[in-house]
């Protein structure tokens, strides 16, 4: 397996939930990978073979793509050994602008990148042709800035507040974010469904599941405390909410945790 990690532009930055990666394997396994809800947008460029996802909808011998939030775990698995991908996360907000979509179509959805953006062809291919790493993550990157060239900046008070979330782990009441931006419930959550996929309760929930996540992936942390600082009123509580989101326990999830930073189906 080989992995290459990027690190974007500051004009690119605060769009990415993280760093670019490239990924290449040549000779390995088949095996289905567990992807679990996570607050952003998964935008996948193929290099080689294609992927088969299972989630709310099952898509076959899927390329380049995109998907939407999800409250539900998605399994994929490549269609051949050898394999080769880039890999980015986009905030919900800068995908809305980049897709030029509204974002609740997307949400439980896996796409073509494509469907919804047909620019993307070409980008896919160019990809293709590129000789090295350094160069497909500047194809990337031009290809997300002309996007965002070509757009409006979305309401500013979706994206405070999504911040404001994110940076909270999902626990700023929604009551108190509406009201600080003079809105009621409804609109706000009319506005999220456009610009993010969930309402903000929906979202917010995300968000503590991911807290949790990424605790788990230390071995030392106990159940219980999890629970707790990532705002679960109680173990059992974390382990419902697991299981309806990822489709596992919390133990099994960190016994299935992968070298790689995956997770193994």
């Amino acid at each position: 397996m080989e992995i290459a990690r990027h690190v974007p532009s500051p004009l690119l930055r605060p769009f990415l939930l993280g760093g670019i990666e490239g990924w290449a394997q040549t000779n390995g396994t088949m095996s289905k990978l567990r992807e679990v809800p996570f607050p952003g947008i998964p935008l996948i460029f193929c290099l080689e073979t294609a992927w088969r996802i299972e989630g709310p909808e099952t898509v076959d011998d899927e390329e380049s793509f995109v998907a939407g939030l999800h409250l539900a775990p998605t399994l994929v698995q490549p269609t051949a050994a050898a394999w080769a991908c880039i890999e980015l996360r986009l905030t919900p907000v800068a995908a809305h602008r980049i897709l030029g979509v509204s974002m609740h179509e997307l949400t439980n959805r896996t796409v073509a990148v494509a469907d919804v953006l047909p620019e993307a062809r070409e980008v896919s291919s160019r990809l293709r042709e590129a000789s090295s790493w350094a160069d497909r993550f500047a194809l990337v990157e031009d290809f997300l800035l002309r996007r965002l060239s070509r757009t409006e900046a979305p309401a500013r008070q979706v994206e405070w507040s999504w911040h404001e979330l994110r940076r909270s782990a999902g626990r700023a009441p929604i009551g108190d974010l509406a009201a600080d931006l003079g809105w009621s419930h409804r609109r706000l959550i009319a506005r999220y469904r456009q610009q993010i996929g969930l309402a903000p309760k929906a979202v917010a929930r995300v968000m503590r599941f991911s807290s949790a996540v990424e605790a788990l992936r230390s071995p030392s942390r106990e159940l219980a405390n999890v629970a707790y600082d990532c705002g679960y009123f109680d173990q059992p509580h974390l382990n419902r909410e697991f299981r309806a989101l990822s489709g596992t326990t919390p133990t099994a999830f960190r016994a299935s945790l992968l070298q790689s930073g995956g997770v193994a189906a």
